[in-house]
């Protein structure tokens, strides 16, 4: 039991200190608090064990880094109850020279707990602000076909009307108790419920994608939930689409064989005995191909990106805003927004998607930035011996964001809590850094752009938010809504609204 509040706490935080979640679990439950490291109860040394044994941690009692970094990982809100009786028997099993015998049991709820019937309906009740209802509705079909492709269900969407699994969004607490109530970005992602119930909520605050590291992948969460709603429980396997850390995208395929074996035990094998597999790869060419053809939203007044967020923002030599989503850019020039356009027809060479980019006036050089490497373009030729890894320039990966900085004439990037400096000229990261976030005061840590103007004003955007950051007063002097306040970002129909001074 102490286990399970233990996970509670852990599924609404999403902050790394020690005093939340370890102390505010501690304190919660009448346990005293004694250092980083002890704790004076054996009963919260066993369930710190148990946490980190299904965490797939050294099992030490302790609350060490690992252990705290672990916590605030996005996880599925679905207890581990049933899965942790289930992983204790395959165990067992090792150890006693049964292994392979009940290797299933318990992979599902109860016994007789899933759907008397093989032909199920869903319907999609709304959809969340990052992404447009084509895009939910194809990353909604992607994961259901997942699953009727190994086994013999089959799936059905409703456009009204009652449906054997509702998928919704929602926000804070939404009458599943406070247990279930959604706590903002991080933590819980999501829940289900298993059959019949047959739902699936999903945290309308999170930044939801189907490209791209920035955000979670809907497609992968998605997936996840829809196996509780068929009555599947979390697996053992690490690798698993059902373990309950959600499952990164990879060239590889989606589900494990201990996936399919769950979903093959309860409903069958599909028609002719015929398991076709989705590996990660297709998937993200498919929302490649369907997002350059047809966006529901690139009929209106608008470009997709104002309805969401975007993955980076830049200029270009011309003097034009660069802004990227997923596969696509848009050029912005004096208001004027352009077609989206795949980056490769512009930047040959180029990753299919990126992260961070940043224009450098002085060498009048772009800087792309995907995971482990960096491109640097003359405009749209791909210059000699790029791209090159971050790791032998210094860097880390996957950045959050980067920009020219004016008063140093250098690139400043940021990586979750800290931030460095290249030096363009040598390729390489200027000495004593990288240094804390906390010099730039006032921008929040986590930002998925930013871009220096002209007039040598900069701005941080994370999701719809905007700062504008004084480089002479070094301090912010404006904040708002970037896709109300800012025109030169091309998302206003009307006349610009004035930037909320500080």
């Amino acid at each position: 039991m102490k286990m399970f509040l233990l996970l509670l706490c852990v599924q609404t935080s999403h902050s790394s200190p020690i005093s939340s979640p370890a102390q505010g679990f501690l304190e919660q439950y009448g346990y005293l608090y004694k250092d980083n490291e002890t704790y004076r109860t054996a009963e919260v040394k066993t369930a710190i064990r148990e946490f980190q044994w299904l965490s797939w941690l050294p099992v030490t009692g302790r609350l060490d880094a690992a252990t705290l970094e672990k916590m605030t990982s996005p996880r599925c809100g679905v207890t581990d109850a049933g899965s942790f009786d289930a992983w204790q028997d395959r165990i067992n099993g090792i150890f006693t020279g049964r292994h392979g015998q009940h290797l299933r049991k318990k992979r599902y709820t109860q016994l007789g707990e899933k759907w008397q019937k093989k032909q199920l309906s869903y319907r999609i009740m709304n959809w969340p602000r990052s992404l447009s209802a084509g895009q939910v509705r194809l990353a909604v079909s992607a994961a259901f076909q997942l699953w009727s492709n190994v086994s013999g269900l089959q799936f059905l969407e409703l456009h009204q009307g009652p449906a054997d699994i509702r998928l919704a969004f929602y926000e804070g607490e939404h009458n599943d108790g406070a247990g279930n109530a959604f706590d903002g970005p991080g933590g819980a992602l999501a829940h289900a419920f298993f059959p019949f119930r047959g739902e699936a909520h999903f945290d309308m605050s999170e930044r939801w994608t189907l490209s791209g590291h920035k955000g979670h992948n809907l497609f992968l969460v998605m997936a996840h939930e829809i196996g509780h709603t068929l009555g599947l429980v979390h697996s053992p396997d690490r690798h698993a689409l059902m373990s309950p850390y959600y499952k990164k995208m990879s060239s590889n395929a989606v589900l494990s064989w201990d996936d399919i074996t769950a979903v093959q035990q309860l409903y069958g094998k599909p028609p002719g005995d015929t398991v076709q597999q989705l590996a990660g790869r297709a998937f993200r060419w498919t929302i490649q191909d369907w997002q350059i053809s047809q966006d529901p939203r690139e009929s209106s007044l608008t470009p997709n990106y104002c309805h969401g967020f975007f993955d980076a923002i830049t200029m270009d030599e011309n003097g034009a805003v660069l802004v990227f989503q997923g596969c696509r850019f848009w050029s912005v020039c004096n208001g004027s927004v352009s077609d989206p356009r795949p980056l490769q027809t512009r930047w040959p060479q180029l990753s299919v998607t990126i992260e961070a980019a940043a224009f450098n006036p002085l060498d009048r050089k772009l800087y792309f930035f995907k995971g482990r490497r960096m491109w640097r373009y003359s405009g749209s030729n791909l210059d000699p011996g790029f791209p090159k890894r971050s790791s032998a320039l210094g860097l880390p990966k996957h950045l959050d964001c980067a920009f020219f900085y004016q008063p140093l004439g250098q690139l400043v990037l940021f990586k979750g809590s800290r931030y460095f400096i290249l030096n363009p000229w040598s390729l390489s990261m200027e000495l004593y850094y990288p240094r804390p976030l906390r010099d730039w005061k006032g921008v929040p840590r986590g930002v998925n752009g930013a871009l220096t103007r002209p007039d040598g004003t900069l701005y941080f955007f994370k999701e719809q938010q905007y700062w504008r950051l004084d480089t002479g007063k070094l301090r912010i002097t404006a904040a708002g809504l970037w896709a109300e306040s800012l025109q030169w970002i091309g998302c206003q129909k009307t006349p610009s609204l004035q930037d909320n001074e500080l």
